[in-house]
């Protein structure tokens, strides 16, 4: 990562210099925020350590400059100061600045907050990378609106209620996150539907039906090849098991591989009641919108057959965020 310094102090620049080269960073130095300015025009900055009090242009200037500039791409902001008051915090956290180290740094503290902004920063890509691929796959599909918004609301939403009411081995703490970010890639295997059946506005024939059906096992191909090439990369591997088995069924009914009860990813089967609850509610060319409580009724009906019941019970509870959801991203509006 490029992580820029910026201090008025030589000292002070040269101490933070010393601990990040031996971290294998590559250090970038500015005596001030106007000076900062021009290397981060120049520059794809990750990180910036500022000092608060600087000639020029202090660094909350500069921190309001970063956040208000659409043409800078997003910077982790580190402020390096002595002072501790809340307010002068409160002013620090309102500018944009995301971390604060206390002086004089300690070279450990220093290296182990650089670590975390560095998983935040990835975390943030990763998820920018993600929803930009699933947008991709539904610009062919013209009649979506804000489906993927609804679904990788619908489906945190769930898991955070089913991991509430069940703290298992099988539920990790991340997961509605994980949820959230790998979501939107459900349908990702339709890119490679033709046109001609994808956007068919009438009902389609069974073998255009088959062929529509296939688009499970081509998302999950195409992210497997990913996966192979990182295979310690757990979004991926639960973006592949939503595109696989998101349409596979609690008794068995379901497709590509007729998968029954905990045999189903849990992911797959979160997505898969977020999926049914938005094509239910939201108007398509060959459908009108159908009324929140008649969605309800439809997926409790699905307890033991299509959903696992413990999903369902999971959705009742939280049916009312669902309800929200949609009407905050109705595609009417």
């Amino acid at each position: 990562m490029k992580i820029l310094v910026v201090d008025d102090d030589e000292i002070a620049q040269g101490v933070l210099e010393s601990i990040l080269k031996q971290n294998g960073h590559e250090v970038l130095l500015a005596d001030n925020g106007q000076e900062a300015v021009e290397v981060i025009k120049n520059n794809q900055v990750s990180i910036t350590i500022l000092d608060w009090n600087m000639p020029v242009m202090n660094g909350i200037e500069l921190t309001r400059f970063i956040r208000a500039s659409a043409d800078i791409n997003y910077i982790y902001v580190i402020m390096v100061t002595s002072r501790n008051a809340k307010e002068d915090l409160l002013e620090g956290l309102s500018a944009g600045v995301n971390d604060f180290i206390t002086k004089p740094i300690e070279p450990t503290e220093l290296f182990l907050r650089i670590k975390n902004a560095g998983q935040i920063l990835e975390s943030e890509t990763t998820s920018l990378a993600l929803f930009s691929l699933a947008k991709l796959a539904e610009s062919k599909d013209t009649d979506t609106g804000n489906h993927l918004e609804r679904i990788r609301l619908y489906s945190k939403v769930l898991g955070e209620e089913i991991c509430r009411l069940q703290s298992g081995a099988c539920l990790k703490p991340n997961m509605p996150e994980m949820l959230y970010q790998t979501s939107p890639l459900h349908d990702i295997g339709k890119v490679g539907i033709p046109d001609l059946v994808l956007l068919k506005p009438a009902e389609l024939s069974d073998q255009e039906c088959q062929l529509m059906k296939s688009h499970a096992e081509i998302g999950a191909r195409t992210l497997d090849e990913v996966l192979q090439k990182f295979p310690n990369a757990e979004y991926l591997r639960i973006a592949r098991d939503i595109a696989w088995c998101h349409h596979e069924r609690w008794d068995g009914s379901g497709y590509p591989r007729g998968l029954k009860g905990e045999d189903i990813p849990i992911e797959a089967q979160i997505v898969s009641i977020a999926d049914v609850y938005d094509a239910i509610t939201m108007k398509r060319v060959y459908k009108n919108a159908i009324p929140h409580d008649i969605a309800r009724g439809i997926i409790s009906e699905g307890s033991g057959t299509q959903f696992n019941p413990d999903l369902v019970e999971a959705f009742l509870n939280v049916e009312e965020r669902f309800a929200e959801i949609r009407k905050t991203f109705d595609d009417a509006d």
